[in-house]
């Protein structure tokens, strides 16, 4: 689709290359410029303990977001190195940065720099928190900052971070939406763009419902852990008597009823407690328990298939590994050889076109 864009990428970590992932997957060439200085992009030392060294200098988080790629080791700080990059710059339709503050001025790179140079240049820059304030800026932190870790986790645990970067990844969406606007725009009026996404405006705005519980309603924000704050069963975990755990996804008074009929819980049927999702709520606690009591009595076998025919929402739990054991994952699933290393990930891009 974007077999013509030339996407210049000078962004490292999570968010900024992922934009550029999008793109090389979308057909652009995307040409990622790298610090030798510092052997590249600092994801590249990013390894598990279990994770080998290479003489590639790849690691699994890098592969995260890295492919189909071109990638050039350049010293900014250099003539001929920085004329390199102005040459790339000339033809490029895009550029994705997200420079520590002060440096994309420092090396000329920042927008108005390459307007002089590419006037139709779309710019794409991730930064911390806005233009104006230049603190460092984090996945985790912005996790704290934005409200996300205080209701992530247990009164016994404490506030935690999501296992995944999904502010990054939240800021990555934002960025490649303003991206596709501009490339739309200038379509039709010929002109290049600036798109600024900050994490922290990200983060924020994906609150959605949290948020609007606040606003409207004044209701802080809990640890809650994976529960939801207004609607029970919703988020609730349980260990069935094969030892496989399932969450409950129960969004309204039909799917409940359904789901006693289905565990053999009838008798709660007409509970008064529990007779609207408002009641539930309230009386959350109460449920939790006599629902542990039925699932751990009984199989996943027991009642999978009649949870799936009375379209009663739930999931199994299931670890990374037993992920991919499913033909689905799989599915998704882009591999690239890098010297002698055989490297996998998870495509960005997972909506599908169908032309009318």
């Amino acid at each position: 689709m974007f077999k013509d864009l030339i996407v210049v990428e000078l962004a490292s970590v999570l968010a900024g290359p992922d934009v550029g992932m999008f793109f090389a997957e979308m057909g652009a060439r995307v040409i990622k410029i790298e610090n030798k200085n510092t052997n590249g992009d600092v994801t590249r030392q990013w390894r598990t303990v279990l994770e080998k060294s290479n003489k590639e200098n790849i690691s699994a988080y890098f592969s995260a977001v890295n492919w189909n790629k071109e990638h050039l080791f350049l010293d900014l700080k250099q003539a001929n190195d920085k004329k390199q990059v102005a040459d790339l710059l000339k033809d490029a339709a895009i550029v994705i940065a997200n420079f520590k503050s002060g440096d994309a001025k420092k090396f000329s790179l920042d927008y108005t720099s390459i307007k002089q140079i590419n006037p139709a240049i779309i710019y794409g820059e991730i930064n911390g928190y806005g233009e104006e304030d230049n603190r460092v800026a984090y996945d985790v932190v912005l996790q704290a900052e934005s409200g996300f870790m205080a209701m992530n986790g247990t009164a016994s645990s404490g506030p935690l971070k999501m296992p995944v970067a999904l502010i990054d990844v939240l800021a990555a969406h934002q960025l490649k939406e303003g991206i596709l606007v501009a490339l739309l725009n200038k379509t039709q009026s010929g002109k290049g763009a600036y798109v600024q996404v900050s994490l922290y405006d990200a983060a924020l705005s994906s609150l959605k419902n949290q948020a609007t519980n606040w606003l409207m309603n004044n209701e802080n924000s809990k640890l809650l852990g994976s529960l939801h704050p207004n609607i029970a069963p919703y988020g609730e975990t349980y260990q069935t008597r094969d030892g496989k755990w399932i969450v409950l996804a129960i969004g309204t008074d039909k799917q409940f009823k359904s789901m006693l009929i289905s565990i053999g819980a009838t008798a709660l049927i007409n509970d008064e407690r529990f007779l609207s999702n408002f009641k539930r709520v309230a009386n959350r606690s109460v449920l939790d328990l006599l629902l542990k009591n039925y699932f751990n009595q009984i199989s996943l076998s027991f009642f999978q298939d009649k949870f799936h025919k009375a379209n009663i929402p739930f999931g199994v739990i299931k670890d990374i590994k037993t992920v991919f054991e499913d033909e689905k994952a799989n599915a998704l699933i882009l591999e690239e050889k890098v010297g002698s290393i055989n490297t996998k990930r998870i495509k960005t891009t997972v909506f599908r076109i169908m032309e009318g």
